[in-house]
Order: C-alpha cells, then structure tokens, then sequence
C-alpha cells in the first residue's frame, strides 16, 4: 500500500497539480494583460486617427476660406496680390507644409516653396477635383496630409470649378504627440503588468490551496500517520478528487485484507494435508512390526494426502496465471461447439460414477477468438461443480448459443443449491459454501475464482441464478472477438 501511495505522490496525479499552478497563473496573466494592451494600442490608434483627422478638418476650413478669396481676388489670372500671397504663405508656415495653386489648365500658378510654378501637374486626385469633390490622403511614410480642394467661382446661375487648391500639411507635430503618449502608455503597461503578475500570483495560490491540501493529506496517509478519508469540500473538483482517492483507498484496504485472508487460507490449506501426512508417518515410526495391511492403508492415506496436495498447488498456479495480463493470452478462432463436445466427453466418465446425466444442447455452430487452455480449464470448473453438488440421479444440461456480437453458455444442473448469502462470495478463493461437507466433497474452492478469472481475461461476463434444493445456472457471455486491452 506505501509503495502504491508513492507511485501517486511521485506520479502524474501530483506533477499535473504542480503544473496545474503554472497553468492557472499563466492564464490569469494573459486574462489580466489582453485587456492593458488591447486598450493601449486602442487608444493610440484612435488618438492619431483622431489627430489627423482634426488637423484635416483645421485645413480644409483655412484652405477653403482662401480658396474664396482668390476667385474674390481673380488670383487665377494675377497672382501678384499681396493679400492672398500672405495668406498662402501663413497658411505653409502654419502646418509646415506646401500650398500649390493650380489653375484650370493643371499650371501651377503659386507654390510656396517657389520651385514648381509654371509647371503642369497631373494627377488622378487632381483631375476628379475638377470634375467635382475634393481628396484627402493621409501619407504616413512620408509624414504628410494632403488636401485637395476645388476653386469655386460661383454666379447666380451655377458654380464653376476654376482650379485647385493642392496643400500639403506635415504631421510631425501629432506624431510627436503620439510618442509621448505611447511612451507613457509603455510605462503603464508595465506597472499593469507588475499589477496583473502579483494579483496573478495571489489569486492563483489562493485558488489552488485547496489542491495543496489533498497533497498534504496523500502524503500523510503515504507516511503512515493517518488512514483517515480525505475530505476537501473547498471545490467540485477537490470533492471529486478526494472521493477517487477514498475509493481507491477503499479497495486498497480491502485488497490487502483479502491479500491476507488469501495467504492464510493458503497456508492452512497446504498445511492440513501436510499434517495429515506427518501423523500417518509417526504412527508407522512408533509402532514395531507394522501389519503389512495397515502399513498399506497409512502409505494409501498418504498418497491420497499428497494428491491433494498437488491438485491445490496446480489450481494455484492456474489461478496465478488467470491473473496476469492479456499478453498471455494465446487467441486463435475456435470452434466452440467441439470445445464442449470434447470437454464433456472427458468428463462423461465423473458423471457416471455420480449417477448424474449430461446433456448438451448447441442451437448454432459458434466459431470465435478465445484461448482454448483458459476457456476449456473454465467451462471444466462449472460443469464438474455441476456433477459434485448434484443430487442423485440428477442432471447437467450444457447450452451453447450465438447472437452476431457474443457466444453464450449456460450450464444448470439440479443439484443442491446456493444460498443467497453465499452467492456473493462464490467467487473468492478458497471460499466453501457448505464448509461441513468440505472434506466429503473433493475441491480445493479455487475453482470459481480460476473460471471467473479466465472470463474476465476475455472481456466475459458470468452470472449465477440459484435455489437452495432446486439447482444453479451459471451463464457466461464471451465477445465473439477478442478485444485487447
């Protein structure tokens, strides 16, 4: 049981609680930070659309009120005002930026960097502000904002575009705003982040401490000082877990009490006929001149003390190798019906002398995946149980049947019965239902463990119905093919 207690504490169970830890604290981390940095680029996106937007709409106003105040001057045709050149060159000094004035030919008539006048522009933004509508691109590679507005003259009949206003505004000054901004922003995500860490820490030591307690409590019971249930009612889950583990501790205590009851039945049941034969040799080596009948009497009493002896030792080895893994089982297709035929026929004769009869009733011919030792060394159990506790002048009928998932064989018999306080306990070693005609009856009380053993190996089932003074069916269903483990 120690040794099992420190599989589980040096085992997955607890290394999946220790990275269940860092799970959990990783996870609130991210929880807590997406927030920090999904608002912190939000708002710093949303700053410098917004900037560039304003400083657009800042333009356009300025840009169309000079726009109207050169059709008011006719700058088109006599750029020479001194007015309007003012105007033009605040406007350029203003934003850093360049204004070109560009008339209905696409001849750049005023540009305030005063290197592209008399030249002709033509561009797609430019042309579709002359047929109506004016352009604003934002030109984040080269740090710029450029607006494009119609010259309008307009008369009581109609407007008519007359040229375009091309300024180009520089946004170094909002991008310096958003540097401070960001390297703010960078300070407090990292403040959040520190935040978010320690609170990440607490909330997730908080929240595992009550797996730290079903640790501390598998380890007390591994050290030996309690075997008390664990109980951590904090979760669920902890709930669940302590439960599985008071279950398991359950069967462990069970197992090793069976464990116990096992090698003590073992060893009186080796030991009986050992002692038997012990007081049949001294009574030979006492006595002088032995009568030749009576020493063959004690030498007959001996063999049949050994016999018993050897078929006990060969029903435990049987059994050991019952309990062994699916490795060991040697599968091939089967004919089930010759499996029954050859296996009454064997015993056809223990019948006889019994005075019981045996029938056998096969309602389809079965062929399936078994291991034929296993099997037969079972089915061998359940019928000779069948002849031994059978009345006189009785009967065995063996049943063998199909369906397209499992074969089935039933054997009933009319022979004493089971009681219903027994029939839980058939199926343990060494266990005798009617422990007063134990001698009577030759049997070791393995035998159901080795049958139950050999059906669960593959992946059977066995069921019993019984009445006392009436007679026992056994039932066991076995998967037409073999599943492996």
């Amino acid at each position: 049981m120690a040794k099992l207690l420190g599989k589980i504490k040096n085992g997955r169970v607890l290394r999946g609680l220790r990275s269940l830890k860092v799970r959990v604290f990783i996870i609130i981390i991210i929880i807590g930070l997406i927030p920090c940095v999904v608002l912190s680029y939000g708002i710093l996106d949303r700053y410098m659309d917004n900037a560039v937007s304003v400083r657009t709409g800042e333009v356009q106003t300025q840009v169309k009120i000079i726009a109207d105040h050169l059709i008011t001057y006719n700058y088109l045709l006599d750029n020479s005002s001194d007015v309007v050149n003012a105007e033009l060159s605040q406007l350029s000094n203003l934003y850093d930026g360049r204004v070109l004035v560009i008339d209905s030919n696409m001849k750049i008539i005023k540009d305030t960097y005063g290197i592209s006048e008399g030249k002709t522009i033509i561009s797609e933004d430019i042309i579709k502000c002359f047929k109506g509508g004016g352009a604003v691109n934002h030109l984040e590679e080269t740090g710029y904002i450029e607006i494009i507005v119609p010259i309008e003259e307009k008369n009581a009949e109609d407007t008519r575009i007359v040229g375009v206003m091309l300024t180009s505004v520089s946004t170094d000054s909002i991008m310096s705003s958003y540097e401070y901004i960001q390297s703010r922003a960078f300070l407090l995500q990292i403040v959040a982040m520190v935040v978010v860490i320690g609170i990440s820490y607490f909330i997730s030591k908080k929240m595992l401490k009550p797996f730290d307690k079903i640790t501390d409590a598998i380890n007390e019971v591994k050290n030996g000082f309690t075997d008390k249930e664990i109980r951590v009612m904090d979760y669920i889950e902890t709930e669940r877990i302590g439960d599985a583990f008071n279950q398991m501790m359950g069967r462990m205590k069970v197992l090793d009490t069976s464990r116990q009851e096992f090698v003590s039945n073992v060893s009186h049941e080796l030991k009986t006929p050992l002692a038997s034969m012990k007081v049949l040799a001294e009574s030979l080596l006492t006595q002088e001149n032995v009568p030749a009948e009576l020493y063959r009497e004690f030498m007959t009493d001996i063999a049949e003390e050994i016999e018993r002896e050897n078929k006990i030792i060969t029903d435990l080895l049987s059994l050991v190798k019952m309990t062994r893994t699916s490795a060991d089982m040697n599968v091939e297709t089967m004919n089930i019906n010759s499996i029954l035929e050859l296996l009454l026929k064997r015993l056809g004769p223990i019948a006889a002398r019994a005075n019981v009869k045996i029938t056998f009733e096969s309602r389809r011919l079965v062929n399936a995946e078994v291991d034929e030792v296993k099997l037969t060394l079972a089915l061998s159990n359940l019928v000779e149980n069948a002849i031994k506790y059978n009345i006189k002048d009785g009967w065995v009928k063996v049943v063998l049947d199909a369906d397209h998932q499992y074969f089935s064989v039933e054997v009933s018999d009319s022979g004493v019965g089971i009681p219903q306080e027994s029939i839980e306990h058939i199926y343990e070693r060494f266990y005798r239902v009617d422990k007063s005609h134990s001698k009577e009856i030759d049997g070791t009380g393995l035998g159901l463990a080795i049958t139950k053993s050999a059906v669960l190996m593959h992946r059977g089932s066995i069921n019993v119905i019984s009445e006392e003074g009436v007679g026992t069916i056994f039932k066991v269903k076995i998967p037409l093919t073999y599943i492996a483990q």
